[in-house]
């Protein structure tokens, strides 16, 4: 199989898992920026035309990042990060599926719809007008996710799992985009800097983006 993935925070998200499981899973480099996704090709495998995304080796495709995830945890189930039994398992989608609803997708509409315009804009409909709100509303899903973090280690506790992940890619990428975050938000510094610390943080930037300026 192998790994179809760019630039980006979403990609990095699963190339962190990949890393954090020890996997070794081949990677196919697709031009974000050429828009090379928005093509007819890509779009045959993934008519979202979303990055990234996971070729089997029988032609199988598999795109979002929550499902790539799952398929690889099912094929690899140590170290789990999704979990070991049933009460995990939905302990992080349910938390999982929080750091989406609440933060991240509002916070990567917010760049697309802002700071990000340029690039997306000629991509598909962008509501520009929305950008302040939509950011605001992300960052009371961080705020959220900080009361969340209340003397816990991790957002489920003391176990990593892919909320974590999904969570900090986001975050690390809008902070290098201008993203300000209230400091008095110490759960979420805190846990920021933890989670930068894994060797799989950096294992999972891509190359070159201390050039883009941004962190995906």
């Amino acid at each position: 199989m192998k790994l179809l993935q760019s630039f980006g925070p979403n990609p990095r998200m699963v190339r962190m898992f990949i890393a954090e499981k020890g996997l070794s899973i081949r990677f196919e480099s697709v031009d974000l920026f050429g828009a090379e996704n928005r093509q007819e090709a890509y779009r045959k495998k993934n008519p979202a035309g979303g990055i990234p995304c996971l070729e089997l080796d029988d032609g199988h495709v598999l795109s979002e990042t929550g499902a790539i995830c799952e398929f690889l945890e099912e094929l690899h189930p140590a170290p789990a990060l999704i979990g070991s039994n049933a009460w995990e398992r939905a302990e992080t989608r349910m938390n999982l599926r929080r750091v989406e609803l609440q933060a991240t997708e509002y916070l990567y509409n917010a760049f697309r719809f802002g700071p990000g315009l340029a690039l997306f804009e000629h991509r598909f409909r962008c509501v520009p007008e929305a950008a302040d709100g939509l950011r605001a509303k992300g960052l009371d899903g961080v705020a959220l996710l900080d009361s969340m973090l209340e003397g816990q280690t991790y957002v489920c506790g003391e176990r990593l799992t892919v909320a974590d992940l999904a969570l900090f890619c986001c975050l690390d990428f809008c902070l290098s985009t201008g993203l300000v975050i209230d400091p008095a938000l110490t759960n979420i510094s805190t846990w920021l800097a933890r989670m930068d610390a894994r060797p799989s943080a950096s294992a999972s930037l891509s190359a070159g983006w201390q050039d883009i300026g941004m962190k995906g």
